[in-house]
Parts: structure tokens; sequence; C-alpha cells
């Protein structure tokens, strides 16, 4: 059975099986999943400390991937990146291990549309402000209210923890140096993006520039689908990964 690594994305006080609850069942029976909490999230947020800027968080993501695969013996693996955590990862490495992936799906941009206007959540951090970040990802909230409320109050207790604010803040600083952006003209791997159609966290057009510029790259947008194409289109989203990945 070929194994599947599921990259989470990166809103605040995010985890693994919460990122991943609503398509993970869709998936165990074609593939070996694996969903680890990245760096800085759920239970990997002690020793973050010294990681500054969105490049650096990715590039230590895919280490930690590495480390992952290695410790369970998985020489080739694909990969299932959501938005700037996941998807930043995911890309970050196909650039510095291409030969450990075979294929990827990446969504909502995978972070390459440029760092926020504003940090979400932590300016004002209450229930009211997770609810409306959260709502803010899918398409339709009267659709899914019963879900976000319900995620906003799990999200809300982790956000809080020690660390998790100064850790979120630092993902997304804007820094000068450090290391050098992915080349997504270099990537080899082929690569499907997905693109919610009713995103309101990142417009379509940053798919289609990152689809555009990967070698072996294809564009697929999800109609009525939000950023959480998983959660509006749970049924869409694995049949398209499943496809795309067993080709």
């Amino acid at each position: 059975m070929p194994a599947l690594l599921l990259l989470h994305g990166g809103g605040p006080g995010v985890d693994a099986a919460s990122n991943w609850a609503s398509v993970r069942a869709g998936f165990d029976g074609e593939f070996r999943c694996l969903a680890p909490d990245l760096l800085g999230f759920g239970t990997q947020i002690a020793g973050t400390g010294g990681l500054k800027g969105p490049r650096a968080w990715a590039l230590a993501r895919a280490r930690q991937v590495l480390d992952l695969l290695d410790r369970h013996g998985l020489d080739r693996v694909h990969l299932v990146g959501n938005s700037a955590a996941g998807g930043a990862a995911a890309l970050a490495l196909l650039s510095v291990a291409p030969d450990r992936v075979d294929r990827a799906v990446v969504m909502g941009g995978a972070g390459t549309g440029g760092l926020p206007a504003t940090v979400p959540f932590y300016d004002n951090p209450t229930r009211r402000s997770m609810r409306a970040t959260l709502g803010r990802l899918v398409a339709d909230e009267g659709v899914q209210e019963g879900l976000l409320d319900e995620l906003a109050e799990l999200r809300l207790k982790q956000a809080v923890r020690p660390g998790a604010e100064a850790a979120f803040r630092s993902m997304f600083a804007d820094v000068v140096g450090g290391p050098p952006p992915v080349d997504p003209a270099k990537i080899t791997n082929p690569v499907l993006a997905l693109h919610g159609e009713c995103d309101r966290v990142q417009p379509v057009e940053v798919s289609e520039r990152l689809a555009e510029s990967l070698p072996h790259g294809r564009l697929h947008v999800v109609a009525g689908a939000g950023h959480w194409i998983h959660v509006d289109r749970p049924d869409e989203f694995t049949k398209l990964v499943g496809e795309f990945l067993s080709a």
C-alpha cells in the first residue's frame, strides 16, 4: 500500500487530527496515511524558538518530514500539503529531497501568495475572533456552522498554549536573508495544485501562477469550495487526490 503524508494547514491552533478529520477515512483504504503535527503546532511547539520567517519554517518542516520518513523506513511517499504550512513544507521537501517523493498535491496556493496583511486571531485572542478566522476558510459558513463552532472551541484552547503565539507570529515574520525561496521551476515531481473557487484567503490566481511555474504542474479549481476544499467538498477532494496520486 503506498504511503501518503498529510501535511496540515497553518491557521492558529491547528493540529493534524482536526485538520484532516473530514477526509482521513476516505484515504485509509487506499493509502497508508501519516499525519504529523508540523513544527510550531499541536504537539510540536516546544523547541522552535530559533526559527523566523516562512522560508525558515518551511525548510525546518521539510527536515522534520524527512526524519519522520526515516523513522518509519519509508523511501518514497506521496504528499498532500495544505496551504501556507503544509503546502509550503511540501514544496520545500520537493526542492531539497525530490527522490523521497513520488507525487504531491498542494492546496490554496501553498504559501506562495505572500505574507498576510495582518496576523489572524492573535491581535484579539477570543473565541469570537477564532470563530471569525475559521469562518473565512469555508465557502458557506451556514452550511458548516456546527463544525466551525466545534473547531473554534478546540483551536482556541490550542492557540493559547504556552509558546503558540510566539511561534505563530514568527512563522509570518517579514525577515531579510535566511534560506533562499523555493524555485518551483526546479521541482521535477508531478504536482497537482488544488484551489477552491470561492477561496477568501488566497485568490485562484496564486495557484494558477504556481501551476504554470512547475514543470509538471497541473491546476484544478474546485467549484463551490473555499480555502478548506477538504471540508467543503470532501468526497470530491478524496477522489481528485486519489486519482492523481494513483496515475
